[in-house]
């Protein structure tokens, strides 16, 4: 399992996290996401044979209102 840690800008509050979470958790690959709010950060695990797809990533965060810190 490989696990990454992403920046995003904007989140605040409780449902930031939920809207976070619930769409990268919808990403192939993703077995597990935690948000750290206090940090903005978001470490995303994945399976084994999953690649890291910045594009698919970066656009469950934009689908959940949030911006992908480059």
């Amino acid at each position: 399992m490989a696990t990454h840690t992403i920046s995003v800008h904007g989140m605040s509050c409780g449902h930031c996290v939920s809207a976070v979470t619930a769409e990268l958790s919808k990403v192939d690959g993703v077995t597990g996401v935690e948000v750290d709010l206090a940090a903005k950060t978001v470490n995303v695990s994945l399976a084994d044979s999953a690649t890291f797809d910045l594009t698919a990533i970066t656009a469950a965060i934009d689908e959940a209102g949030f911006e992908l810190v480059a």
